[in-house]
Formats: C-alpha cells, sequence, structure tokens
C-alpha cells in the first residue's frame, strides 16, 4: 500500500503521463528487439540481419551451424545434411540408406532439432545445375510423397501441388520452374504450384533462361514446336527438331535432317552452306554465326559467307563485335574481320552491364578493356558485381576496387556494413576500420576479405585461421587449406574443398 499523500481530488499530471507512454513505448521496442535476436537476429557490422544456416562437417558425420559457427544440429548424421534455403531451419536429414537396392528415409528437421512435415512419407530438396554446372536447390519449394505421388510444399510446409504426379525435377536452365509427369506426359510448374504448361506433351525443354522466353515441347507424332507459359503456340507443333538458339522471332528449327532459321510464322529466312547454326546474331537481320567442321565464322541471311570458317571459336559479345579464337589465343574482331585486339589472351569475357572486356594471360593475370578496346587496369580480377557496380582486383598483392567508370573507390563506401578492411604495410597484412584506424597489427602472411558474417581468413606460418568482426582471433592459424579454390570461415569452421557442397568443417 502506498504511503504517499493522498489527494481528494486527483488530478491528471500530464507530463507525468507522456513519461509513462515513452516508457512504455521504450519497454515494447526492446521486448521486440530482443525478441528478434532470440529468434535467430544478430548484428552484422551495426546491421541485424538474419541468420544463415549450412551444412557442416566434423568427426565424418554431418550436422548444421548458424552464420555465428553455433552448431545448431549436432554432427552425427552418416549423410549430409541438406540446407535448401539458408534463411530459413528447414533441414533434410537422409538416413537408413540401403546402398543395394537403393532404398532411404528421410526426415526434416527445424532449429530446435524437432521434426517438422511428419505427414509425408518422403520430403526431398529440388536440385538443379547452372551454366558452370554448379549444383544448387530450390529454395522455395520441397518435394514430398504420399501413396507413391509427389507434390510440393513451401518452406513453411503448406502444400502448393496436391501430390498426384509420378515424378517432379528442376527444368535446367531455368531457375524456378520444374517438370512435372502425370499419365505417362509432362507439364511445367513453377516454384509457387502453379501450372504454366499442362501434361500432355512427350518431352519439353526450356528455350531460353527465363519461362518468358517459352518452352520447347514435342508432340504424341515426335514433332517439335514452341509454347509460351499459357500454352499458346508460338511456333507451330511441326518440326523435326528445334534448337535453343533463338532471337527476337527467329528461330533455329531442323527439318529433313537439315538447320534452317525461320521466323515466328514459319517463314523460312535462312538455308545455306553450313554443317551447324551456332547463333542468331543479336541484330537478327545481319545473320548467324556458323560452323563448318570445326572451325566458325559468319553468314548474313541471304547465305553469304561474310566471314568464312576460320576460327576455333566465335562469340558475338556485343552488336557486331566478336571475341574470336585461333589457336590456343582469343582476340577480338568486328563483323568484317578486322582485329580490334590482338589475338595474344588464353581468355576473353565480355560483361555487357558494365561494356567491357576481361582478358586473361596465360599466367591469369587480367587485363581489362573499355569498350574502345584501351587497357584501364591490369591484375586479377576476383569479382566484378553488376549490382553494386565495381570491379574487385589484385594489384601488388593487395584488393582494390573500381567502379564501371574506372575510378577506384573506398572500399568501406562499397562494403557499409563492414567493420574491417583489409591493408598491407612492409609485406604483412592487417586489418582498418573503416576511418583508417589499425583494428588488427600487420603480422599476417596473407588475409580474406571480411564475408558477409563477419568473419576474416588469416594466414600465418602457412597455416590459414580466423577472426571475428572486432578482430579478435577466433580460430589460431592452424588449418592447411593450400588445395581449396576459397577459403572462408564462419567462427572456427571452414569452407568445404567441394563448393557445390557448400559446406563447413573443422
Amino acid at each position: 500500500m502506498s504511503k504517499g499523500k493522498r489527494y481528494e481530488e486527483p488530478k491528471l499530471n500530464l507530463k507525468k503521463v507522456f513519461a509513462v507512454i515513452i516508457l512504455f513505448i521504450v519497454i515494447i521496442m526492446c521486448v521486440v528487439m530482443l525478441k528478434g535476436i532470440l529468434d535467430g537476429e544478430d548484428m552484422q557490422g551495426g546491421n541485424i540481419t538474419s541468420i544463415d544456416y549450412f551444412a557442416a562437417y566434423q568427426n565424418n558425420k554431418w550436422g548444421v551451424i548458424d552464420s555465428s559457427g553455433n552448431i545448431v544440429i549436432d554432427p552425427a548424421y552418416g549423410e549430409m545434411i541438406i540446407v535448401p534455403n539458408s534463411k530459413k531451419d528447414v533441414f533434410l536429414c537422409t538416413f537408413d540408406v540401403n546402398y543395394d537396392d537403393g532404398t532411404y528415409s528421410t526426415k526434416v528437421l527445424n532449429s530446435k532439432n524437432e521434426e517438422i512435415f511428419t505427414n509425408y512419407e518422403q520430403v526431398e530438396a529440388i536440385s538443379s545445375t547452372d551454366e558452370n554446372q554448379n549444383l544448387y536447390y530450390n529454395g522455395k519449394v520441397l518435394k514430398v510423397q504420399n501413396a507413391g505421388k509427389y507434390g510440393l510444399i513451401n518452406m513453411d510446409g503448406k502444400e502448393v501441388l496436391p501430390c498426384e504426379y509420378e515424378e517432379i525435377t528442376a527444368l535446367q536452365g531455368v531457375e524456378g520452374a520444374l517438370i512435372v509427369l502425370k499419365d505417362e506426359s509432362y507439364g511445367i510448374v513453377n516454384d509457387e504450384g502453379n501450372i504454366l504448361i499442362p501434361t500432355e506433351y512427350t518431352e519439353i525443354q526450356a528455350l531460353g533462361e527465363e519461362t518468358s522466353q517459352g518452352f520447347i515441347v514435342r508432340n504424341a507424332d515426335g514433332k517439335y514446336g514452341i509454347v509460351d507459359t499459357s500454352n499458346g503456340q508460338v511456333l507451330a507443333i511441326n518440326y523435326d527438331g528445334i534448337s535453343k538458339i533463338h532471337q527476337g522471332d527467329y528461330y533455329v528449327v531442323t527439318e529433313g535432317g537439315k538447320q534452317k532459321v525461320v521466323r515466328k510464322d514459319g517463314t523460312e529466312v535462312l538455308n545455306g552452306d553450313y554443317d551447324e547454326i551456332i547463333a542468331i546474331l543479336k541484330n537478327p537481320e545481319d545473320g548467324v554465326i556458323y560452323k563448318d567442321g570445326e572451325k566458325f565464322g559468319i553468314m548474313n541471311l541471304s547465305g553469304e559467307k561474310v566471314i568464312n570458317a576460320k576460327y576455333d571459336d566465335l562469340k558475338e559479345a556485343k552488336t557486331g563485335i566478336f571475341i574470336a579464337k585461333t589457336g590456343e589465343n582469343y582476340g577480338i574482331i568486328n563483323q568484317v574481320d578486322e582485329t580490334q585486339v590482338e589475338f595474344k589472351y588464353r581468355g576473353i569475357t565480355y560483361n555487357d552491364s558494365a561494356d567491357l572486356y576481361v582478358a586473361e594471360d596465360e599466367n591469369y593475370n587480367n587485363e581489362v578493356l573499355n569498350g574502345n578496346y584501351e587497357i584501364k587496369l591490369t591484375g586479377m580480377v576476383t569479382d566484378l558485381d553488376n549490382e553494386k557496380g565495381y570491379i574487385e582486383i589484385r594489384q601488388d598483392d593487395e584488393y582494390k576496387y573500381y567502379n564501371f567508370r574506372f575510378e577506384e573507390e573506398n572500399e568501406a563506401d562499397i562494403f557499409t556494413s563492414n567493420t574491417l578492411f583489409v591493408s598491407k604495410q612492409n609485406g604483412k597484412y592487417g586489418f582498418v576500420d573503416k576511418d583508417g584506424n589499425i583494428v588488427v597489427d600487420y603480422i599476417y602472411d596473407d588475409v580474406t576479405n571480411q564475408n558477409a558474417f563477419g568473419y576474416a581468413g588469416i594466414k600465418q606460418d602457412g597455416k590459414w585461421g580466423a577472426i571475428n568482426r572486432e578482430g579478435k582471433v577466433i580460430q589460431e592459424p592452424m588449418y592447411d587449406l593450400e588445395e581449396y579454390l576459397q577459403i572462408d570461415f564462419i567462427g572456427n569452421w571452414y569452407l568445404g574443398k567441394d563448393l557445390n557442397m557448400n559446406y563447413y568443417r573443422k
């Protein structure tokens, strides 16, 4: 009971009321922030970001860690645990594997080690490969099985496609598109469960990298055509074959064992003297890249060979400009076969967004050329980010950053959430903060940039270790990683050698 003075006619103190309201709001905000942290949020360089999850390997067993290096699922499984979406605590475990008959069991765990999605006989991730044959998983849906039939659920366990299909697989080359098989016929659905193409074809392939470009289909008579995402006919289904080569309304088809170029309405525009059509030029009216034997050239739509087949490789960089190969060396030519860049490189790639070329010599060093073929940078290009608009290049054992105008950028202005930045003095590496203050002394033989989770690798006496975002050593250098293509740490876990598997070990 209060012993303060009691007023017979209490009056409302507005200042106190506002103070209480503000205090109440602050308490609510603190509770929300604390809940966010406990639910898997962490401070990364001053920003709150959600926790990521990764497969982990230790003592020949598999588990799961989070992006702070904490063990989420103890490494106790004989088969790799698949984490299809690093932002979701959905972990697919395989066990009771019988290698003789190919049978196995699956279960799904969350970050509390609870089994989820238990109302299905099997739950599996859907894998695919990119253009470089790197393995990845669909991060939006899982394939589930009941009574011998397959369907889809999302990462929250909601069914988006009923279990009524004989098979569901990724459509190679098109992210988010899936091939479904029902009653011996194929169709296409997306990873939201929407039917794009009904199950009425004997074969379906991707025409390009986007569903909007359509699909190559084959009917029961063995004839090929192209349909769009509403199953509307783009190119009549009456050809012996259709190549994954197109530009605008121009397509490459096969009739009677011969490749031809036709327009969308079926009009034939090229049927010339060549062994194979490799590509339609960016301006289709200019013609195609063709192949005779093992050599490449350019032919216009009149069948005239503008450039005879004499190159060992030929790719169009931008309209009228080509990266060509003679013997072991690459150069750049124009459409009338005039050399623009000398044939002296072991490789050349073109970046359309930045309008620049990255050329590589026999020692893996790079020269970066602008659209006028002027050499603007030399060194070893380690990253080219179209979204942020920068080039990362290693020059004289230091990482430097340039925008697409080839102006040097401050690393801190690009990686605004980073707390540590690589610095070098007297042949040794250390780290500074965004203001250039030394955080980690210059004592290391090599280091890595700080990664998205705040960790950086440090190398000393031939061994690798790691520091955290504060520059504190959390793993003394002890790992021999010379044969590893990429050095990366999460806590005291280091990235596995097989980058396709995307796992950490210790």
